[in-house]
């Protein structure tokens, strides 16, 4: 690659219009001809390019939010079909209001992500076993290093009649 260009002020204006159209930090280092490492170096030595990404950034992330949440909860907006009908000399123009309604996917990502501890498919469980939950035949087992120390379930592996 070569020699990196050096670091001009206009960059700014630059790189908030790339990134709040989503482009990424390698994607703005291919913009500008220069490597990844440049632009982390930028953002270091200039604040106010690294302010100027982060706005930008931060604005395009809350579009894509607001979007996710209007696609979970469902919405309705204007539109217009268009017909043209046999032997019209100009097209009909109907407008509508065209309903969009609730993604069950993306009510689901949003509630895992905003309530997590509600919505995660993770459930922690914590069991506690003592000493005397456990019978003389487990309590032998685990003593020999047969067992992993905890409670085993016994499997009838006989088929029945």
């Amino acid at each position: 690659m070569a020699r990196p260009t050096d670091y001009s002020p206009e960059f700014c204006q630059e790189a908030v219009e790339l990134c709040a159209n989503g482009a990424t930090d390698a994607e703005l280092a291919e913009y500008f001809g220069v490597t990844d490492r440049t632009i982390y170096r930028w953002k270091a030595k200039y604040p106010e390019f690294c302010q100027a990404l982060k706005t930008a950034k931060d604005a395009a992330d809350e579009r894509v939010e607001r979007s996710l949440y209007h696609k979970a909860v469902g919405y309705s907006h204007e539109a217009v079909k268009i017909f043209m009908p046999a032997g019209a000399k100009e097209p009909v123009y109907a407008p509508y209001t065209e309903h969009v309604p609730p993604d069950t996917t993306a009510a689901i990502f949003w509630l895992k992500n905003r309530r997590a501890g509600d919505w995660r498919d993770k459930s922690e469980v914590h069991h506690k076993h003592s000493i005397d939950q456990m019978s003389d035949d487990e309590l032998e087992r685990i003593a020999a290093g047969r067992g992993n120390g905890a409670i085993e379930a016994s499997i009838n592996t006989t088929k029945p009649n």
